[in-house]
């Protein structure tokens, strides 16, 4: 190939600038034009596409969010919709392309596919629920924001003794409310991946009460329920005083981890490194620390898993 191009496409995540810097100094290192799609797939279907040099994605590596822009699109999950990228990018030259997100943006990658035009994909979605790869670009960054914002919010839980409901994101994946409220200590998480007993709950809550303790945190991955609907239950099965965080979308921004930088930049660079041996309609992804790629169509009939021995493992410490 000689031309290539990068999108980075629905929510962001800290370390996307890393994966963009990293497809494009890869890209160019080899001799390899690339060019870079602003606003996503509808950034692709308006042509909003421009050539990157070294300077373009010079001084991102540290920085949030994407200097690509990022946008969701309906009209790109037509047939019409994908034409219009398709049309697009054979106007630039475009021979394949770097789709860098989570589950939508992996799916338009796979309907490019499907059409014939090599694309691959880079996971990019701090919910760390996309499969084939334990972990996904932005989840460690995001993870260590929840749990920093869990060791504040337990300052003011002990002072003022109280019980506090923190909502996390995750969207349908529990991983976030889990490896966070494992690391924060937190008295009880709920995830979706696991059923809950209210009675249960609030008998581990009295019995901690019982013997003196003042507070509690309580986890709540937002593909479970609401903080405020759970906080309702909890006050109502309780009569505790309860208080509500809904960190939202802070849990996306800030400067990415070292962890996310050095993933970031392994997968985009080995993005490249399957284009330019032709291999396209792949998903690349880490396991056990080493590198890997499936094929993208065949990665979306999977299902994401957690490690409900981590689970298991927090109810033991949270007695």
């Amino acid at each position: 190939m000689k031309k290539i191009g990068v999108l980075t496409s629905g929510g962001d995540s800290p370390g996307m600038n890393a994966a963009v810097r990293a497809v494009v100094r890869k890209a160019i290192y080899h001799n390899i034009e690339v060019y870079g799609v602003y606003g996503g797939y509808s950034g692709l279907m308006s042509g909003n596409i421009k050539k990157l040099d070294l300077g373009s994605v010079g001084d991102i590596i540290h920085r949030g969010g994407t200097v690509l822009h990022s946008a969701r699109s309906e009209e790109f999950k037509t047939k019409e919709g994908q034409q219009k990228g398709i049309e697009q990018m054979k106007k630039h030259g475009i021979e394949g392309l770097v789709v860098i997100g989570g589950d939508g943006s992996y799916r338009g990658a796979k309907a490019l596919t499907e059409q014939g035009f090599p694309c691959v994909g880079v996971p990019g979605t701090i919910d760390n629920d996309i499969p084939g790869t334990q972990y996904t670009i932005g989840f460690d960054t995001a993870l260590n924001t929840v749990i920093d914002a869990i060791d504040k919010i337990r300052d003011t839980a002990t002072s003022h003794e109280r019980t506090f409901i923190i909502e996390v994101m995750g969207r349908d994946a529990g991983d976030i409310a889990l490896c966070a409220g494992l690391a924060g200590g937190a008295e009880t998480i709920l995830i979706p991946e696991a059923n809950y007993s209210m009675d249960e709950i609030a008998e581990r809550l009295k019995k901690g009460h019982g013997r003196g303790k003042k507070h509690s945190i309580i986890v709540v991955a937002e593909g479970v329920c609401s903080g405020m609907e759970f906080a309702k239950q909890i006050e109502e099965t309780t009569n505790f005083d309860t208080r509500v965080s809904v960190l939202g979308h802070m849990q996306r921004g800030g400067s990415p981890t070292a962890f996310d930088r050095v993933l970031a930049s392994r997968l985009g660079a080995h993005a490249v490194e399957l284009l330019l041996e032709d291999k396209g309609g792949r998903a690349v992804g880490i396991q056990n620390n080493n590198l890997v790629d499936h094929d993208i169509i065949e990665i979306l009939d999977r299902e994401h898993t957690l490690d409900l021995d981590l689970y298991k493992l927090s109810k033991e410490l949270s007695i």
